[in-house]
């Protein structure tokens, strides 16, 4: 098709026409204030009515800046009514050094931290804010372990939407807590941990109080979607061997499952990488039950982990994210805070990525499974690093080594430094 035609289709295709559909039974669901089944209790999905894609071709959709609303036909969203700002086109990077320190020669990190707050989340607040505009809602809210709550606030301000954030007390990194503050959300301090937050930030949804963008809500998946479709359009559609992801609430693991589904329905790829979760070994529900063979996981009650943002006992999307694994003979694992730590070094001294702990969980994850001889050294593996170094600052500083007390004085100067 040539580009002319194809920019005239994309044209006509702001949005898919779509379902919200129950993921265990199937019904489809008409209230925008649903995140579960009436039914059964299921968690919900969006099928995408992806028909008139199937005569376009990636080339088709270049027209448009890279970035989230690149790829505004896969998405439930009209492009007319997208609350944005500029979120996604983040960097593949080739990273050669670290592939050669941890035995894998064709590595890739694709770095979520250059996002507008800093990670991922932003991909999936843009469609699911923008959903709220269309259908009205007043004010938006969520329970996070950080980044959520830095995401929203920032999508909310832009839209001019009320917020109100659920953060577990004394459990959220300085940076995240700050940047939420910033955007004027407000913030409520709960005493408990995430999964406490998330219970109360639902009864308040189910009173029709705010309109609730945890991933729980199905559109915001949908808007994390796009991590994998750039990752495509970086690779030239070359699908890459394995994709790496930390795994929290499991809603990025599923999200990029999904893309991948899609591009296969419309015959843009005609296979699927391994998907590979990671979790920390403090808070590993889904890395437990992969290792048992099981499709559901036991929550855990009292997670701990350096890696904040994936330290969640009872991940909404965790059925879903076994499934992902699954369907695509991939594979979970768990790594130490120790290995976590180690990994983020690595990736910072190595390749000059700064990224937090929990986004490290990818790297330290390749680095164990290839040690453990899951994966292959010809393996062409892409692993997601989904937020900045600065989110948590405090893990980093008590983490490296200390500023270096030295006189005012050039001879003293020389001598610390070996000159």
């Amino acid at each position: 098709m040539d580009n002319s035609m194809g920019k005239r289709m994309q044209e006509g295709l702001n949005m898919a026409a779509h379902k919200i559909l129950c993921w265990d039974c199937g019904r489809e669901i008409t209230d925008m204030y649903a995140y579960t089944c009436p039914d059964c209790g299921g968690l919900l999905t969006i099928k995408m009515d992806l028909e008139p894609l199937k005569g376009m071709s990636p080339e088709d959709l270049r027209s448009e800046p890279i970035g989230v609303w690149r790829y505004a036909p896969f998405m439930p969203v009209d492009k007319k009514n997208a609350v944005t700002i500029k979120e996604g086109g983040t960097p593949l990077y080739k990273t050669s050094a670290l592939g050669k320190e941890i035995g894998i020669k064709d590595l890739y990190v694709k770095y979520e931290g250059a996002n507008p707050t800093g990670s991922f989340k932003d991909r999936g607040m843009t469609i699911g804010v923008s959903h709220a505009v269309e259908i009205g809602a007043k004010i938006v809210g969520c329970a996070s372990t950080g980044n959520t709550s830095a995401s929203l606030a920032a999508y909310a301000a832009k839209a001019g939407l009320k917020c109100a954030v659920f953060l577990p007390s004394g459990k959220v990194a300085a940076g995240k807590l700050a940047q939420a503050m910033f955007f004027g959300a407000k913030v409520l301090s709960i005493d408990g941990n995430f999964d406490d937050a998330l219970d109360l930030a639902r009864k308040m949804s189910e009173m029709r109080a705010i309109y609730l963008l945890n991933s729980i809500n199905p559109y915001r998946p949908e808007g994390q979607k796009s991590v994998l479709f750039e990752i495509m359009d970086q690779l030239n559609y070359d699908v890459p061997d394995r994709i790496i992801l930390p795994v929290g609430n499991a809603a990025n693991i599923w999200a990029v499952y999904k893309a991948l589904t899609e591009l296969m329905e419309i015959g843009w790829i005609d296979r699927m990488p391994m998907l590979t979760g990671i979790q920390a070994a403090g808070s590993m529900p889904v890395a437990k039950a992969f290792s048992e063979g099981a499709e559901d996981f036991v929550p855990e009650q009292n997670p701990e982990t350096v890696a904040t943002a994936i330290r969640i006992g009872n991940p909404i999307s965790g059925r879903k994210a076994l499934r992902a694994i699954y369907d695509t003979n991939g594979y979970s694992v768990s790594v130490t805070d120790g290995e976590i730590i180690a990994a983020q070094k690595l990736l910072g001294r190595k390749e000059g990525i700064g990224v937090e702990p929990a986004s490290a969980a990818s790297v330290a994850g390749a680095r164990k499974l290839r040690e453990m001889g899951i994966i292959d050294p010809s393996e062409r593996v892409v692993c997601i690093c989904t937020g900045n170094a600065l989110k948590d600052p405090d893990t980093i500083i008590s983490n490296c080594e200390k500023p270096i007390s030295c006189a005012n004085d050039l001879e003293a100067v020389r001598k610390v430094l070996g000159a």
